[in-house]
């Protein structure tokens, strides 16, 4: 007998996600700044602290260096510590333990200390939190060799991509975009992990392609849909994962479309966007009827008041123009 789908909020399948590594691996803690009686900054381990203990949901000091740092050794240890980190910004104070130990300590050992550390942060803009707490910095992150980066778009790949991680003997970062939390969406019964290798075609198409993850995907889906009623068909990739980055299904798509805009809400200068642009360009240049274009965030701070906040952000309505832009464009 077929299993229905389940119903369920992005927050939730995250919950969810922690909850069975939980009761899966006794190895398995959660620790972090509010995650314990607090819930969570998002709510997302509401409920944990009750039912698993102060053991292994453990509330830290506002200190990022120092708990990712135990969350570090503790990996080395053998345990198999989710480690969250309020919001992507915070991350920066603990960048030396993220980029110095846990992305080197395996190559430096010549392989024989793994650091199968899960971190996971919410990042984007959208909920007026201000310049401070705005950041896109998975770009960043998807530089440094020795750390596999993650962002999932969907309430699936929320629900499912922690097990993988987990399962990683390599710290992976997953950056769980805050304007996400409480969108709802189904999730396939029976489906029990995802691939941290493969983009995702989210939707067919022949005339574009949108290249994209996290929030975004949702705005090039709304922008495929406008651009359908006037017949042009927009295929919509998910990158779900920034490291490793799967070129080969994003080249195969624009071999096929012949035109590309990428979609990201970083700042443009030292994007992702601009790694994949430049990727393209080097393997599939003489492939292209139009330029490659990008859809970024403006290159100031985000701003907090509302207008001035989605005036700086990527928008449907960009994302239709520059592919508009595209079909009336020849090299």
């Amino acid at each position: 007998m077929s299993q229905t789908p389940s119903l369920m909020t992005y927050r939730e399948a995250c919950r969810q996600a922690i909850r069975d590594a939980l009761l899966a691996d006794p190895r398995c803690f959660v620790m972090g700044e509010d995650v314990g009686k607090y819930g969570g900054c998002y709510g997302v381990t509401k409920g944990l602290l009750e039912e698993f203990g102060p053991q292994r949901i453990r509330d830290t000091p506002l200190a990022e260096n120092g708990f990712v740092g135990a969350g570090i050794g503790a990996a080395l240890a053998g345990l198999r510590p989710i480690v969250e980190i309020m919001t992507c910004n915070f991350s920066l104070l603990a960048l030396d333990q993220i980029m110095n130990n846990a992305a080197t300590l395996s190559h430096m050992s010549g392989g024989q200390w793994a650091v199968p550390l899960v971190i996971r942060m919410a990042t984007g803009g959208g909920r007026q939190l201000a310049a401070q707490h705005s950041h896109s910095l998975e770009g960043w992150y998807a530089h440094i060799p020795g750390l596999k980066v993650a962002v999932p778009g969907t309430v699936e790949d929320a629900r499912h991509m922690l097990a993988a991680a987990l399962a990683d003997p390599n710290p992976v970062l997953i950056f769980e975009h805050i304007v996400l939390y409480n969108t709802e969406d189904t999730v396939e019964a029976g489906l029990t992990a995802v691939d941290l290798q493969r983009a995702k075609v989210r939707l067919a198409g022949r005339d574009v392609t949108l290249v994209t993850y996290g929030n975004s995907l949702r705005k090039c889906l709304q922008a495929a849909q406008e651009l359908a009623r006037d017949g042009v068909e927009a295929e919509v990739i998910d990158l779900r994962m920034l490291r490793p980055l799967d070129m080969e299904t994003v080249s195969a798509s624009v071999c096929r479309t012949r035109r590309v805009v990428i979609v990201d809400e970083g700042w443009k200068s030292g994007s992702i966007s601009a790694e994949i642009a430049a990727r393209l360009a080097e393997d599939a240049l003489y492939e292209l009827d139009a330029p490659i274009l990008r859809v970024c965030s403006r290159e100031v701070p985000v701003p907090y008041a509302l207008h001035m906040e989605e005036a700086a952000l990527p928008s449907v309505q960009e994302i239709v123009a520059a592919v508009r832009s595209l079909l009336a464009a020849r090299i």
